[in-house]
């Protein structure tokens, strides 16, 4: 019995210990996709802040998003 306990004990020991560096993981692609979409809008605010067209700058902020962000406006809309 106390060998079966051990075992339970170590196992489930592994299992969470599995989760948590899973959930690290998670959090540092998390971040990483968070940096990636703050810089692709930091670029859009530079493009219509040098007066460039905002289609053009919407076009960019698109292409720049690609793969990282939900949604025509990099998963961020605002009103204008």
């Amino acid at each position: 019995m106390t060998k079966t306990l051990a075992a339970l004990l170590l196992s489930s020991l592994f299992a969470v210990s599995a989760i948590a560096a899973e959930s690290a993981q998670d959090t540092k692609e998390d971040v990483a996709r968070h940096r990636a979409i703050a810089a692709a809008h930091e670029d859009a605010a530079k493009c219509r802040e040098a007066g460039k067209d905002e289609e053009l700058c919407l076009k960019a902020l698109q292409a720049a998003c690609k793969g990282i962000a939900i949604g025509k406006y990099c998963g961020m809309k605002h009103e204008h």
